[in-house]
Formats: C-alpha cells, sequence, structure tokens
C-alpha cells in the first residue's frame, strides 16, 4: 500500500472521524461513544486498518528522521599538500618538545629593538585598543626580563606529542594522573582552547584535575586531559586547503580521541572550543559522555528569543529568566547590542580578510603582542579599558600572557588561527547544519560574568536539550581556565559527578 493524505475532520467524545485518500467517505475510530458517521460494515475494519498503518509509517519515519538528524556527519577530510596519497596515512603518535634556536630568538630581539611606537590620545587609556605608553612596559619587560628558555622549561613539564590526521600533524598535551585510588580509573577529559589562547591555557588547570585530591578537590574523579591545539594553532600544522571548519577540527580530534584508545570521555571547552566541543558531540554522541562549556554559542535567534529580548526584563519568569540573568543582560542595547559593535569588528576583519591584517602581524612582534593582549584586557572585564595598563597584571603575569604570544610567535600560525574564523563564517551565521542540531549529550555551563556576551540557560536549552548543570560563576572571564583555574576545575568536577552517579551518559539516547 502506498503512503496516502489523511486528514482530521474531526475528533470529539464520539471518535475521530477523517478523510482517508482521495476516497468520498468517512471513517470513524471510536471513542468512548458511538460513531455517528460511517460507511458499511463491511468496509469499515478495512479502512480502520489502512488508517492505522498509514500513521504507523508516518510516525516510524518521523522518528527514525528525526534521529538522524540528531547525528552530524563526521567529516573526513584531506587537508594536506597536493592530492590524498594512495597509501595508508602514518599514524604513529610521536614525542614533540617545545624548541627553538638562537637565531630566532636574535631575530625576535631585533624586532623588538626596532619597534615603532604611535602616541596614544591623551587620556585614552585602553578604549582604543592597547594603549602603546604600557605596550612600550611590556615590550620592554620582553627584552630584558622575561625568560623564554625558562618558559619552554615550563611547556615541556608536560608531555606533547604529534600525529599525522587527515594530512596534518596534530599537536597535543597528554597528561596522565600521577597518582589512581584503588580500583579507580582514570576518566578521558579532551579540553580545547580558542583564539588568541592556546593550549597553555590549561596549564594551571590540568594538575587539578589529574590530581584533584592533592589540591583539596576530593578523589572521586581523577582526569587524563588531552588538550590539542587546534589545527592552524600554536604546534599543530595549518591546513592547506580551504573549508577547514569547526566540524573539521571536530573531527579531527575525534579520531585522535579514538587514536588514542577512549572509545568514550568527556569534551570541555570555551570560545572556539566550545564550537569544537559541540560538535563533537553531535558527531558522536554515543561516545562523548558529558559536554562541559564556559561559553555558550547561540547562532540562531527566533521569535520566542526577540520576544524576551523587549519583554524579559519586566517579566523574567514568563522567559525562563533569572534574576542573575537580568542583571546580565539588561539593558540590552548596552550589554549585548553595544557590546558586538564595539568588541566584534576584530571578528569581522577575520571572517572576511584574515590575510591581510595577519601578515602584518605575523611580521611584527610588537604589532602581534599589541593585537592579543587587547583581548586579554576587555574579555578578562570590559571595565579595564578604563585603567592605563587595561588591567592585565590584575588576572594574569606577564610571563603568562608573553607565553602565549610566543607560541603564536615562534610557531608563525597568527595568520592561519585568524583563517579559522573566514571557515567558520563566511556561509552565513546560522545557516550550517550544526546550526540547526540540537546537542542531546548530557550538557553542564560554567557561566562566568565578565563573559562578552551572556547566554541564559533559557536560551542555552534550546539548543542543548539535556542541560544538567548551569551555574552562574562568581567571578571571572572569558579565559576561565587561565585566570580561574580553582573555579572551572570544581564546576567541572561536580558535573562529571552528576553525570557518573546518575549514569546520564545512558541515558541520553532513551
Amino acid at each position: 500500500m502506498g503512503i496516502v493524505p489523511v486528514w482530521i475532520t474531526r475528533w470529539d467524545r464520539w471518535g475521530l472521524c477523517a478523510g482517508f485518500g482521495n476516497r468520498k467517505v468517512l471513517i470513524c475510530i471510536p471513542g468512548r461513544g458511538t460513531c455517528v458517521a460511517s460507511p458499511t460494515a463491511g468496509t469499515r475494519g478495512i479502512m480502520l486498518l489502512e488508517v492505522l498503518l498509514v500513521l504507523g509509517t508516518l510516525l516510524i519515519y518521523f522518528f527514525f528522521s528525526k534521529k538522524n538528524e540528531e547525528t552530524l556527519p563526521f567529516k573526513d577530510g584531506w587537508w594536506g599538500r597536493g592530492q590524498k596519497p594512495v597509501t595508508k596515512e602514518d599514524s604513529s603518535i610521536r614525542p614533540f618538545k617545545v624548541e627553538t634556536a638562537e637565531e630566532e630568538l636574535s631575530d625576535l630581539f631585533r624586532r623588538l629593538d626596532q619597534a615603532r611606537f604611535t602616541e596614544p590620545l591623551e587620556n585614552s587609556c585602553f578604549h582604543y585598543g592597547t594603549n602603546s605608553v604600557h605596550l612600550r612596559k611590556v615590550v620592554s619587560y620582553w627584552k630584558n626580563q622575561f625568560n623564554w628558555k625558562k618558559q619552554v622549561e615550563v611547556l615541556n613539564k608536560y608531555p606533547q606529542f604529534k600525529t599525522k590526521i587527515q594530512g596534518i600533524d596534530i599537536h597535543f598535551v597528554h597528561v596522565k594522573p600521577p597518582r589512581l585510588p584503588e580500583g579507580q580509573a582514570a576518566k578521558p577529559l579532551l579540553m580545547v582552547h580558542g583564539w588568541p589562547g592556546s593550549f597553555y591555557e590549561f596549564y594551571k588547570i590540568i594538575p587539578l584535575l589529574t590530581d584533584p585530591a592533592s589540591h583539596g578537590l576530593g578523589h572521586e574523579h581523577v582526569f587524563e586531559v588531552i588538550c590539542p591545539s587546534i589545527p592552524g594553532y600554536g604546534f599543530s600544522e595549518a591546513p592547506h586547503k580551504q573549508d577547514f571548519n569547526s566540524v573539521s577540527a571536530a573531527s579531527v580530534f575525534y579520531e585522535l580521541m579514538l587514536r588514542l584508545g577512549f572509545n568514550e570521555f568527556y569534551t570541555q571547552g570555551g570560545d572556539a572550543g566550545s564550537l569544537i566541543c559541540t560538535n563533537l558531540a553531535q558527531i558522536a554522541p554515543s561516545h562523548v559522555k558529558g559536554l562541559h562549556l564556559n561559553m555558550v554559542l547561540v547562532s540562531k535567534l527566533g521569535l520566542s528569543h526577540l520576544l524576551s529580548i523587549l519583554l524579559g526584563r519586566y517579566f523574567p519568569g514568563l522567559f525562563g529568566f533569572q534574576e542573575e540573568d537580568v542583571r546580565r543582560m539588561f539593558p540590552f542595547l548596552k550589554k549585548w547590542l553595544y557590546k558586538i559593535l564595539s568588541e566584534f569588528g576584530y571578528a569581522h576583519i577575520q571572517a572576511t580578510k584574515p590575510d591581510t591584517v595577519g601578515c602584518g602581524l605575523n611580521d611584527s612582534p610588537v604589532g602581534l603582542a599589541a593585537y592579543i593582549l587587547e583581548k586579554f584586557s576587555s574579555w578578562t572585564d570590559m571595565e579595564f579599558q578604563n585603567l592605563e595598563d587595561g588591567g592585565l597584571e590584575r588576572k594574569f603575569s606577564l610571563d603568562d600572557l608573553l607565553t602565549n604570544i610566543m607560541i603564536y610567535w615562534v610557531s608563525g600560525c597568527i595568520v592561519s588561527s585568524m583563517r579559522f574564523y573566514k571557515e567558520n563564517l563566511q556561509k552565513g551565521i546560522g545557516t550550517q547544519k550544526h546550526d540547526k542540531l540540537t546537542v542531546q549529550v548530557p550538557t553542564g555551563i560554567a557561566a562566568f560574568p565578565n563573559e562578552i556576551l551572556h547566554i541564559p540557560q533559557a536560551w542555552a536549552k534550546k539548543k542543548y536539550t539535556n542541560i544538567v548543570s548551569f551555574h552562574f560563576m562568581p567571578r571571572g572571564g572569558h579565559f576561565a581556565a587561565l585566570e580561574e583555574p580553582e573555579l572551572l576545575a570544581k564546576d567541572i568536577l561536580q558535573f562529571v559527578d552528576k553525570v557518573e552517579k546518575e549514569q546520564l551518559w545512558k541515558k541520553k539516547g532513551e
């Protein structure tokens, strides 16, 4: 029997009356009463069976089509130079250490010595970007006090590796617990950075997760932490072909985790790492036990969002807003629209012509520092723009800031890191398949108060349908792992504890 149209004409206490196919008759599925209109008794049973079969077919179709839509296709690409070879890719995992030649350092110092500064406007602080008066002080410290060789030792204190995936070398830090309680296994945790950060962002949180007991965080959950560099960032090779986006990165990291022997694992990310980990949860929901984010991205805004923007300040409960949501979001023009206009100019540049600006930054270490430091100022706390030093050392040390900058400089990755914006945004916002799919994996969200834009749980749950933990963090901004490692570690631990004790990952497919 082919699928034929069925339409409902009435469903009351007497039963369901419907039209079937192109027949000019009424059929009846009896309710608690008696059918008020029916064909002959001989055809009623046959027609009822046909309707039930059609409805059953439709239910099966919608059920399975929905399940298919919930999974994002794995992106099996080739990002190496030239054509993909016919021979099997080398899947070996090779030890790696950060090393810098003396010639590279001599070239750096020469460029620092020849830097040309522009005088800032009077009393402008950081409102026009990095203030060159303070930048001079940073460069002076860089030349005379910063010890890169010592920081290289810090970088190399954790085991690092490289492996070839989809044609490019992937760099990652892999830290196993120094000790495990008897009978307990470490839980694999993939942590992904964003821009303009690097794998170094996680160096302060790694010991809190791999050895929580020694830091007063309990011993119930101990992690084996994997921190890869996004391709085109740090010491991961940059893609040589166009269209390497967040789904590509998620697919590469999924392969990485499987190659390391992890069939089930947790993921954590902020900024671009949030998007990559979200995509990974969409690609492999049966492998990702839990997704923890310290930044949520919403790319599709509908009528409900618009109404909540217009009326949420006055009727918060109607839209699922909490008091803290209202405080962080309103007035909306100031705390959302103005921030987008004032803080996202860089994103428009990087999403359109990244190589133009990138060439200059890749040639000038001072220009590179100015570009990156401005983000660490305003994204940590917008109020820091009112300070002459941008508040940079209120939350970070110059050694930490310059180490992150040096990772960009010695690897020459600033251009390729900026291209990631173009690859993700050039086709439009909210137009990709992953934008339209929900996330079924158990999700935990740590909402830091100084994040650039606040996303309320009421908005987030439209994308992440299985939020099991949502916390308003007491302090902190965009670079949470580097700025507030203990706060972030505690939130990850409580999230994983909830997922494990309630076995939520087993229920996500039910």
